[in-house]
């Protein structure tokens, strides 16, 4: 059976119903599978109530919590780069950001790379992207696409088609019930005799964090938990942490992020962000009516006291508008969630469809003291997946080890085709056709690499290894001005990574088990800045 390599040749036919004994460790696949997959942008596994942690118990995301029902929740998802674009070009591709030439925002992917959606056109599928794309070059291999501007629009967005000439066309509506809105219409109008494969990329929850009107007052009355190591001081850590620029005390906008209008406190003028105020215009006379009123309401108080209030008073605010704010989003995410759900009941497709719930990567809520990514630390680097596979039994949580390039090979596998060679994940589906069960010839590491210093929040560049239990960071300039450093982490007695064991005489056999194996996956992977 001829391959597509992903800068090679097409392959000219797919085997629709026949074993895939051929392929090495493949398992069965006796028809090919439609394909939804829900990636949403920034979304934390904190605020996903099956995975149980406190902030997600008071702002439920019920519909989500349907999907892990009856599927599988992962423990210990991960991102090979957390940070959007390169998330990205990872799930539509398998390779790693340095493989597919994605490594940072605004670099462009290798133009000779072949995109999953391709393959799988090739195959007989149906093909849409909805929603965020956020990628430099133009969508490949969808019959459909509706994508928006660059980060997107909360409100009234622009949409750009196959059909617009390249312009973005404003419509309106509130992002996530738009792309909604596009991913039924897509379900409704396909060719019912055709497998299909569907990206739904909301924009949600990607700062500045608007809410949907109507959820514009919701959890008001909540104090939510803040984090143990909210205050942390980064004192056991090297200067990575200490110069990041991503502290909701320090870099959080009280005008752009926390929506604190008419404040004329000491912010520089670049944090009044104009972007901000182009949000703003972008709404309908009742959408901006309705936004003031509500706003101006929960801000008077703030702009009455915040003179007379300490500077812990000010911090314990802004987490809690950020984090309120960031949840109410996150409502409507859960909310389409629940549409497509039903639509895929009602329909009669659940039998013979995968369906991912993912994020593009984790997100910090204030462990730390920081909101955003681009970290190897747990929460950055950890991603929420839950996966509903047909004929499983559902409720099943899982433990093993998988990362975002996974994503491309099991896709692949749902629809029959066998993996590049040159591909680096590995498929899913024998994790899934085992209820979450690990593979005995499963991977035990993970590699990870953030190369983007120089975009905002001045996170140092690192890679590092993991492998569920110990994890170590190499921290290095790029610049090569000043010396790189190493962390590790014993995640079993330390699962905060407060305390930077590196020199700690008790992991000195680990620590160079680890640092071997780094090695080892730069040479094998073939990396070349580190």
């Amino acid at each position: 059976m001829n391959t597509k390599l992903l800068s090679g040749s097409l392959l000219p036919a797919v085997l629709l119903t026949t074993s895939l004994s051929s392929c090495t460790k493949q398992p069965v696949v006796p028809k090919q599978m439609n394909i939804i997959h829900i990636m949403t942008d920034d979304h934390a596994f904190q605020a996903i109530s099956a995975y149980g942690h406190p902030l997600s118990q008071l702002a439920p995301t019920p519909n989500i919590d349907r999907l892990a029902q009856r599927g599988v929740l992962f423990r210990n998802a991960y991102v090979e780069n957390s940070l959007s674009t390169p998330s990205r070009a990872c799930l539509l591709t398998g390779l790693y950001s340095h493989q597919n030439g994605q490594t940072m925002l605004d670099n462009v992917l290798d133009t000779s790379v072949t995109f999953v959606p391709e393959l799988l056109q090739e195959a007989g599928y149906q093909t849409g992207m909805i929603g965020k794309w956020h990628m430099l070059c133009e969508p490949r291999g969808f019959d459909e696409y509706k994508i928006f501007r660059n980060q997107g629009e909360y409100y009234n967005p622009g949409i750009k088609t196959a059909d617009t000439n390249g312009e973005y066309v404003p419509e309106e509506g509130y992002a996530t019930d738009l792309v909604t809105k596009h991913a039924i219409d897509f379900l409704e109008k396909r060719d019912p005799n055709k497998p299909f494969c569907l990206y739904v990329h909301h924009k949600a929850p990607h700062r500045n964090w608007m809410p949907d009107i109507k959820y514009l007052d919701l959890y008001e009355d909540i104090d939510f938990p803040v984090p143990s190591t909210f205050y942390d001081d980064y004192n056991h850590r090297g200067c990575a942490a200490k110069q990041q620029r991503m502290s909701i005390d320090k870099d959080m906008s009280m005008i752009f992020d926390l929506k604190l209008y008419g404040y004329d406190g000491s912010e520089c003028k670049e944090n009044l962000d104009p972007y901000g105020e182009d949000m703003l215009q972008r709404m309908t006379k009742e959408q901006r009516e309705a936004w003031d009123a509500a706003y101006a309401k929960k801000n008077a108080w703030m702009l009455a006291n915040i003179d007379k209030m300490s500077h812990e008073e000010i911090v314990r605010w802004k987490f809690q508008r950020y984090v309120k704010d960031y949840l109410r989003v996150i409502k409507s995410v859960d909310d389409s969630v629940g549409e497509i759900l039903d639509y895929l009941e009602k329909n009669n497709l659940m039998d013979n469809t995968i369906i991912v719930y993912t994020s593009d990567q984790g997100f910090y809520m204030g462990e730390h003291g920081w909101f955003d990514k681009r970290f190897m630390y747990e929460e950055s680097f950890r991603t929420p997946l839950i996966i509903s596979y047909p004929g499983m039994k559902g409720g099943v949580e899982s433990t093993t080890l998988v990362q975002n390039i996974d994503f491309a090979p099991t896709y692949l596998a749902a629809a029959g085709i066998e993996k590049p060679a040159n591909m680096s994940g590995l498929s899913l589906i024998p994790v899934l056709q085992n209820n979450g069960q690990r593979p005995a010839d499963w991977r035990e590491y993970l590699y990870y690499h953030f190369y983007d210093h120089t975009a905002e929040h001045n996170v140092m560049r690192h890679d590092g290894v993991f492998n569920l239990r110990y994890k170590y960071i190499h921290f290095y300039d790029e610049t090569g001005k000043e010396p790189g450093y190493d962390e590790f982490f014993d995640l079993q007695e330390d699962p905060s990574e407060m305390y930077n064991a590196i020199n700690d005489v008790r992991y000195k056999e680990k620590v160079e088990e680890l640092r071997k194996q780094l090695d080892k996956m730069r040479t094998d992977l073939k990396v070349e800045e580190f």
